[in-house]
Order: structure tokens, then sequence, then C-alpha cells
């Protein structure tokens, strides 16, 4: 089908994974928008909702900021079951053992991503993708860096200009979480 699936701003679609990115947990909006029970979901590596026009550098960067124990915010084009997509923005943070203090996991909490911040990323991804497709990872990774000295930012401060208006969105996530 191929259609953009539409989700409703005040919807939260959360799933929890393990140290190695296999679901663990999804709620009712994950699975009502991706067309997977949660049965289907439930030990696959999360990566199963990866659409292709994501560009491999920006998991990259994820997995690099998880793996140091950093939060990270991300715009991710996502894959339903039955071809469909949809944009979300997405707050990834560790999980932690109660009582040991190391990390057992992962959790996503994510909203729908703005119609116009959708149009801007999806070009820069659309960039990115084309430059893996031909030159590779490296090439992507150094063109992002670039970029962003360019504009004098990290990678942070982009994504919070991009997505975040007056603090609204991390505080809203942050209310959500109880952080």
């Amino acid at each position: 089908m191929n259609n953009q699936i539409k989700i409703d701003p005040q919807i939260l679609i959360v799933s929890r994974t393990d140290k190695s990115g296999n679901i663990e947990y999804v709620n009712g909006d994950f699975c009502q928008i991706s067309g997977y029970s949660a049965d289907e979901l439930m030990y696959k590596p999360h990566n199963i909702i990866r659409h292709p026009d994501m560009p491999a550098i920006i998991f990259k960067l994820m997995w690099e900021r998880l793996k140091k124990n950093q939060d990270i915010f991300a715009v991710v084009k996502n894959l339903a079951k039955n071809g469909d997509y949809y944009w979300v923005t997405t707050h990834f943070e560790i999980r932690k053992h109660p009582y040991e203090n190391r990390v057992v996991g992962y959790v996503a909490h994510r909203r729908a991503a703005d119609a116009q911040l959708v149009n801007e990323i999806s070009k820069l991804y659309a960039e990115l993708l084309s430059i893996e497709k031909n030159k590779g990872l490296a090439e992507s990774e150094a063109y992002l860096t670039q970029l962003l000295s360019d504009k004098k930012m990290t990678y942070d401060e982009y994504i919070d200009k991009m997505v975040i208006k007056d603090g609204f969105l991390k505080s809203m996530f942050k209310k959500i979480i109880g952080k």
C-alpha cells in the first residue's frame, strides 16, 4: 500500500527492548499503528519496523549514544506490517536494573512527528541514504558531521531546533515518563 499512517498527536507509542534491541514489550498503540500483534513482535529485533528510507547513520548514532548510557531524540520513519509507514519523534532511553544500576535494555517513547518537521528531515534523510548507497556509511557520517559543524550545532541542538519548540516536546516526554 505504502500510504502514510496519520497518528493522533495525543497517542504515545511505547516499546521496550533488551540490550540487543529485541522487543520485550509494546503497548496497544504500538500494535494498532504498526499492524503487528504483540505476539508477533515479542523477542523479535526492533528493526522489524525499520523503514528502508531510514539512513543507517541515524541508527548508528542512536546505538553509539545508548551504549554510552546517553538518551537520544530522533525523528524516525517506521514501516507497518502492511507496507504503510508512519513518522514519529522518538525519545530513546536507557533502562537500568532497579538494584544493580546496570543497563538491562532500552525504552522508546514516540509521538507523531509534525508534518513540517517530516518535510524538512526527509530531505536530509534522502541525502544521507543516497550517500550511504553510493559511497558507504562512513561518507554518510562525514556528511552529517560536516552539516552539523557548518551549522555550529551538535546533533542534540539540531534535533532540538527542528523538533522541540521552546522545550515543549522534551518537557512533555519527561512528564509522561516521570523524569
